[in-house]
This record gives structure tokens, C-alpha cells and sequence, in this order.
């Protein structure tokens, strides 16, 4: 059971779309369930059609009269004196009858302050309903005795209540709001968007576009740089003293009103976290110094944000929260891995293989909600993850048979998972359900990305003789865990793997023992995956560090006095958008 509560301004205006056909004729059967007062009050829904605007307009008169005392006492117009608080039902709930819904609606009026049970001096309110699985509740707020309601907080306070009356009723139970989720389209803009053949409303395309973004930005300008390049229009709010930019607000580029004009959204319009405020927050935590430089025997991108999501994971799983000043510090400072870990998907979708940009998409779109909560993050605790995200930015094209991102995949679904279960000790329902939503179309494209190069690692599995070797091998390193790796459909694979790591000079029982070491493999469902691709990413640093190592040895014919090289400085790239624009490497 859903509550929504908002303020207006025009009571007339109200109640002609409570008891009208609705914006797409969906509006049947309008009339009052309840009300402060029910004998005698006019139902325009059940009076004759010749009678339905003089009793709307009565009944408005009738609904602002203790408004209209009040500001003829005041001398002042009582400001956004209509309360409106609409209550649907979930999905395949059953139908209430109007005798439940008018419980309901006295019920959220008490709570929220509207007219407190037994206060005869409450403020006056009609509770119409218009459709099967949802009423509106509709009051002036200005009470009998002329004073302004107490409803500070009274959407926190319908929620309270609406959760207990599910119970009660035997609803489905919905998750508690913590009132950080982005605004949903208004029915206008939907209708808008169905008129114009869109499968998202301008709001929704915009949000998804500022936060991808916000993903690929390294400051402010760059940022709105990127979001002009789209076609979005943009508008700032600047301080009437200062100059500065204060707040900005953007339009989709074919999105016009009735005039022709822009429709402008605020960035806090479209989610709180991409007001200019929240925006700044995460932009200056970016360490400016640290960008993108050209690689010659580093891993490359994938690599890298693979193994600062190994840090990550590791950090979630061994977090202490015994002293409640640290817990405190943890929660912002996994709340800041969470926002990079949210640019790490969008970056992600934006490069890797076409094939699997849909689902790393939905990913990413999915775990913006998971991203927003209560707990202010620390931003520069994340700074590692920042730059690996967007160091990725950086790796179109740059691997050819896809093991780094699949490993990559697999190790983001394992800090995934960490932090749902971070959400869930902290009892954010909301951010837990976005994360396993998130959870299903990760786990989806790592499929997508893992299935062929699996099959091709099988399609050159060893010789018996040193398959049977490593599956020895592998009983002595992990014994508790053997028989479920053998049993795995992806053991083959791990076969050829661990001979890959053993012709770069590595002992595979000794790289088995390490390996065990991690986690999670109690818990996955492939162990073989989980660790074929460890030991894909530790034979990738083995042979990184071999080649810096070659790099640095002393040449014989080196000259005894060179000029120093700088290392210091690097050149700011630009986040590639294309194929063409990807950095070529240097030979």
C-alpha cells in the first residue's frame, strides 16, 4: 500500500480531476468513502449530471471555509492549504471494499495529523475513490479553530501506518521508504511519453543520462560538457551576488510544452543525488592528479578495477562495527565504495562488449537505486575504485577473448552481494531490493561474457594424465572443497587454466593453497568459476610483474649518465565515446 503525499494550492481544481474522466478516461465511478463529516456532505459523483459542477463547486466552499476564516482573521492567503495523499493498493493485491477504504483513509488522516481521532477541531478532508485499487484523500489544511495542522513528517507517518495496515489486512507487505528514492514521472509525463511512442518518460531518459555522465566526469565542466554533447539543454541557477553556479536543471532535446519551450528538470528533480550539491561531492573527491596514463606492462583497465573489487570485497566481508563511533565512519565510507561501485557499472556498460551492454545497462540503471541512502558518504575513501572505474573508460577493444571481463563480472557480483548484505543489516529494504534486482542482470551478462570463454578454456583441456594431476593436486590444496570443483561443469576449464599458470612457472598446488585462502567459495554456486578466474587474475599480475621487472634490469650498453625521465607528469585524456576514439597502443 503505497502513500503519496503532496500540497496545492487550488481546491476547485483538485476535485474537478478527483470526480473528471481522468487524463486517459481511467477514472470510473467517483465518489466519497469517507469524510470529516458524512451526513449532509455534497457527492458530486452521485448527483445528477446537471447538478456535477454546482456541487463541486459547493463542496469546495464548503472544504475551504476554515481557510477562508483564517485569512480574513490574518489578513495574509494561507499558502499551499490543499493536502492531497492518494493510497494505492500493491499489484495483485485484492480489492478493498469502500468500508475497508474509508478505514483506511480515517486511519492516515490520524496519523499524519490531518484530523486526529476524537479532535473535533480537526481539519476537514474527503477521502473520493475513483478506481478499484486506490483512493484519494484530499483536505484543507487549516483546522475548525483555525490553526494550521501539525504534519511535519506526515509522509514518513503514512508509510508507518500504511505498513501496519497491510498487516492488518492481509496486503502484501511493501518495503519502508526512507524518502531518498528519485521522483516517479507524473501520470502527464507518461501519457506524454505513450503519445510520443517512448518507452521512458523525459525525466526517466534524463536521469539516465546524468548519471552515466557523472560515471565518465572528472570535474564539474566536464560533466556538463558530456550531458551537452547529447543535446540536452541546460540551464544553470546562479547566485544573485556571487556569479557562482548554485543549481542547474535539464531538458531532453525534443521535450517541449505547449509554447514550444523546453521542459526543464532540476538535477534534485531527477534524483537527489545529482543535485549540484551531491554532484560536487563525488566530482572533488576524484583525486585530479591520479588520471588515466598510457600502460606499457601494467595490467590493463579490466585487470585493474577487477583487483580494486577484490579489495572492496575483501574490506565488506571483514568490516568490525564493534565500537559504534567506527561503525559510523564504516557505513560512510562503504556508502562512498557504493556511489564508485555505481560508476564502475555505468562505466562498464559504456565499454565492454556489445553483447553485453543491455544487461550491464539494466545493471546500472537498477543499482542507482541501490546507490541512494540515508548513510552521507565519505567520497575519498573511495578513491581507488573512482579511478578504476574510470580508468575503464579507457578499455574499449583493449581485450580480445573477454577472460578479464568476465572475471571482472564474476568478482562484481561477489561485491554485489556484499554490499546487499550491508543494506541488509542496516535495514534498507528499499536499496536490498534494488540490489538483487541489480544482482540479476549483472549475474545475467556475466553469463554472457563467461559462457564462450569457458567453453573455449574446455575445448583444450590437457591430457588425462595431467588433468587426473591437478585434480590431485587441487584434493590436497582445498580438500573441503574438492569434490563440489571436480563435480563443477566449468572443472574443465579450470583444468587448462591451472596448465596456462604452470607454463608461466607457477606450481598449481601452491597456487591452489592460495587461492583457498579467499572466500566465498563455500557460498558460490560454481566454485570451478570463482576459481578459474582467480587464477586468471593472479597469472595476469604474475606475468605484469615479470615484464616491469625485465623493464628495470640494467642494460649493459645503457650510457652512465642519462637525463631523467619524468614520471610524474600525465596527459588528461578524454573519456572515449566511440571505437574511433579509443587511445591506439604504443609499440
Amino acid at each position: 500500500m503505497v502513500p503519496d503525499v503532496s500540497t496545492g494550492s487550488r481546491t476547485r481544481g483538485l476535485l474537478s480531476y478527483l470526480y473528471g474522466p481522468g487524463r486517459r478516461d481511467e477514472h470510473t465511478d467517483p465518489h466519497i468513502v469517507a469524510a470529516f463529516a458524512m451526513p449532509g456532505i455534497p457527492d458530486p459523483g452521485r448527483a445528477p449530471l446537471d447538478q456535477h459542477h454546482t456541487l463541486l463547486s459547493e463542496l469546495a466552499d464548503y472544504l475551504d471555509q476554515p481557510v477562508r476564516v483564517r485569512e480574513q482573521r490574518t489578513g495574509k492567503k494561507v499558502p499551499q492549504h490543499v493536502w492531497h495523499c492518494p493510497v494505492r493498493t500493491a499489484p495483485g493485491d485484492r480489492y478493498l471494499t469502500d468500508e475497508e477504504w474509508a478505514q483506511v483513509a480515517r486511519r492516515i488522516v490520524h496519523a499524519t495529523g490531518i484530523a486526529p481521532d476524537g479532535d473535533d477541531a480537526g481539519c476537514r478532508w474527503i477521502a473520493v475513490r475513483h478506481a478499484e485499487d486506490h483512493i484519494h484523500i484530499m483536505a484543507t489544511s487549516v483546522r475548525e479553530d483555525g490553526r494550521r495542522p501539525r504534519t511535519n513528517r506526515d509522509g514518513q507517518r503514512a508509510q508507518a501506518e500504511c505498513r501496519t495496515i497491510e498487516a492488518e489486512l492481509g496486503l502484501r507487505r511493501l518495503k519502508s521508504g526512507d524518502f531518498t528514492a528519485a521522483p516517479m514521472p507524473t501520470s502527464a509525463e507518461q501519457a506524454k511519453a505513450l503519445r510520443t511512442g517512448t518507452t521512458k518518460t523525459a525525466k526517466e531518459w534524463l536521469r539516465d543520462q546524468a548519471y552515466t555522465a557523472a560515471a565518465a566526469a572528472r570535474d564539474e565542466a566536464e560533466y556538463f560538457s558530456t550531458l551537452s554533447t547529447l543535446g540536452i539543454h541546460i540551464k544553470y541557477r546562479l547566485g544573485p551576488q556571487t556569479g557562482d553556479v548554485t543549481g542547474y536543471s535539464l531538458a531532453a532535446p525534443d521535450d517541449t510544452n505547449s509554447h514550444g519551450e523546453p521542459v526543464y528538470f532540476s538535477g534534485s528533480a531527477l534524483a537527489p543525488d545529482l543535485s549540484i550539491n551531491r554532484l560536487r561531492e563525488r566530482l572533488t573527491a576524484h583525486d585530479a592528479t591520479d588520471q588515466p596514463t598510457a600502460r606499457t606492462t601494467d595490467p590493463g583497465p579490466w585487470h585493474q578495477a577487477d583487483t580494486t573489487l577484490r579489495d572492496l570485497h575483501t574490506s565488506l566481508l571483514d568490516q568490525d562495527t564493534k565500537n559504534s563511533q567506527s561503525a559510523r565512519d564504516q557505513d560512510s565510507a562503504i556508502q562512498a565504495q557504493a556511489a564508485a561501485f555505481s560508476e564502475l557499472l555505468h562505466n562498464t556498460a559504456a565499454t565492454a562488449p556489445t553483447h553485453l551492454r543491455a544487461e550491464l545497462r539494466a545493471a546500472a540503471s537498477a543499482f542507482n537505486r541501490a546507490n541512494r541512502s540515508t548513510v552521507r558518504a565519505e567520497h575519498h575513501s573511495a578513491a581507488a575504485l573512482r579511478t578504476a572505474a574510470k580508468e575503464l573508460l579507457h578499455a574499449l577493444g583493449s581485450d580480445k577473448d573477454g577472460a578479464a571481463v568476465a572475471g571482472l563480472l564474476s568478482t562484481a557480483a561477489l561485491a554485489l552481494i556484499a554490499l546487499t548484505r550491508w543494506h541488509e543489516s542496516r535495514q534498507h529494504h528499499q536499496q536490498v531490493a534494488a540490489a538483487r534486482q541489480t544482482l540479476v542482470h549483472l549475474q545475467t551478462a556475466y553469463r554472457q561474457a563467461a559462457e564462450p570463454v569457458l567453453a573455449d578454456l574446455a575445448s583444450r583441456t590437457p591430457s588425462p594424465q595431467a588433468t587426473q594431476r591437478y585434480a590431485s593436486d587441487l584434493r590436497a590444496a582445498v580438500p573441503d572443497h574438492a569434490e563440489r570443483v571436480l563435480a563443477d561443469s566449468a572443472w574443465p576449464a579450470l583444468a587448462t587454466t591451472l596448465a596456462k599458470a604452470e607454463s608461466t612457472g607457477q606450481n598449481p598446488r601452491r597456487l591452489l593453497t592460495d587461492i583457498a585462502r579467499q572466500r566465498e567459495l563455500d557460498t558460490a554456486d560454481h566454485p570451478a568459476e570463482v576459481i578459474n578466474w582467480r587464477i586468471h587474475h593472479h597469472t595476469t599480475e604474475h606475468h605484469a610483474a615479470r615484464l616491469r621487472a625485465a623493464n628495470t634490469r640494467p642494460h649493459r650498453n645503457t650510457p652512465a649518465h642519462t637525463a631523467p625521465v619524468d614520471t610524474t607528469a600525465s596527459t588528461r585524456l578524454p573519456a572515449p565515446q566511440t571505437d574511433r576514439d579509443a587511445p591506439t597502443r604504443r609499440r
